[in-house]
């Protein structure tokens, strides 16, 4: 056999080698062993530099209530995602205007006294101003911005959600200005519960509570009635669904509806946690809840529940626990990086999502 086939043989058996897999698996070994490494330095650094135990709880509850904001944003994508499958980047601003919308109230009943006197139908007010804003911004942006390109190329939407995500940003600091204002919240989620001797901030435990319950309440909704049977049979087979009878337009209008509804809610909740609205306060946890929702598997309801919950530990566990190790200056300023990182390994190692296929998906 002459020297050029034996190269021959031997590219060609280079070629047949699993690269990818190769690389996978030595990308992921560096990567734990950056995280490991990083970890270890942490937990060992000497009494006095390292975090105390009360730290490392106050880490996890912010990091749960957070993920719970993420959580109910993410399943605004995941909604949409599952009947056009479009991903409405918009979406961080439907939440913006919700919270901006309840804060008026929220300042009015301050100032009157009425948030103290009536905490509940206060925030009931709230909440329920916050929701319809939402909505009917949520409505708007489908009727205006996407139905007229509901058969044009996945592309096209995209770029028009972006543009819309721009529009909104701007025409809210055209309305409300460029600062931030403070927001009112009530005098008794001031404060900590105690709990085993441990101590929860009051607002994040109702934070976590109330994005508890809007998620089994939407599960119920999605599995048990007529609605959202049809939004199921939709985000099947939109065509074969409009041959059974089904109002396809009503039931993408009513998905862009409850994916207001959660957004409402989650902006008074985002805004009551860090007592801050400003026009511009839709565009990193509507990254986040992007990232959650394929983080868990884009278009399913748990899995953007799971994956809202998972990435909010990680944006509170993860600068603390690996970058202190690296004595990285600083170390929570970098939490938007970590969103950013989780996105790009998810799409490396399973573009499918933790509960997804696994497998990338076509656009």
């Amino acid at each position: 056999m002459g020297t050029e086939q034996i190269r021959e043989v031997r590219l060609g058996r280079l070629e047949r080698l699993p690269w990818r897999r190769i690389i996978l698996i030595v990308l992921g070994a560096t990567i734990a062993a950056t995280v490991g490494i990083g970890a270890y330095r942490t937990v060992t650094l000497p009494e006095g530099q390292g975090y105390s135990a009360d730290a490392w709880a106050d880490f996890i509850i912010l990091g749960v209530a957070q993920g719970s904001i993420y959580a109910l944003i993410a399943l605004g994508y995941t909604l949409v995602y599952g009947i056009l499958r479009m991903i409405n980047f918009a979406h961080g601003e439907v939440f913006m205007f919700g919270a901006f919308g309840s804060y008026f109230f929220a300042a009015a009943y301050e100032e009157s006294g009425f948030l103290e006197r009536q905490p509940v139908l206060a925030l009931a007010i709230v909440f329920g101003s916050a929701i319809a804003i939402s909505v009917l911004v949520a409505v708007l942006l489908e009727r205006i911005a996407y139905r007229p390109l509901r058969g044009a190329p996945r592309l096209v939407p995209l770029i028009t959600a972006i543009g819309a995500s721009l529009f909104l940003q701007n025409t809210a600091r055209g309305f409300f200005g460029a600062r931030s204002r403070g927001y009112a919240k009530p005098g008794f989620l001031d404060g900590q519960w105690e709990v085993v001797g441990l101590g929860f901030p009051r607002v994040r435990v109702v934070v976590f509570l109330v994005a508890l319950v809007s998620v089994i309440l939407l599960t119920w909704f999605i599995a048990k009635t007529t609605t959202g049977r049809s939004m199921r049979a939709v985000a099947q087979d939109s065509e074969i669904a409009s041959l059974m009878g089904i109002n396809v337009d009503r039931v993408i209008v009513i998905t862009f509806a409850v994916g207001g509804i959660l957004a409402g809610i989650a902006g008074v909740l985002y805004a009551m946690t860090f007592e801050a609205v400003n026009f511009f306060m839709g565009f990193q946890p509507g990254i986040a809840a992007f990232t959650a929702a394929v983080l868990g598997g884009i278009g399913s309801v748990a899995g953007a529940a799971l994956g809202g919950l998972t990435l909010g530990l990680l944006e509170s566990l993860g600068p603390s626990l690996v970058l202190t190790g690296y004595q990285i200056p600083s170390p929570f300023q970098l939490k938007p990086a970590f969103t950013f990182l989780v996105l790009v390994l998810v799409l490396i190692f399973r573009p499918g999502g933790i509960l997804g296929t696994g497998e990338a998906e076509k656009v």
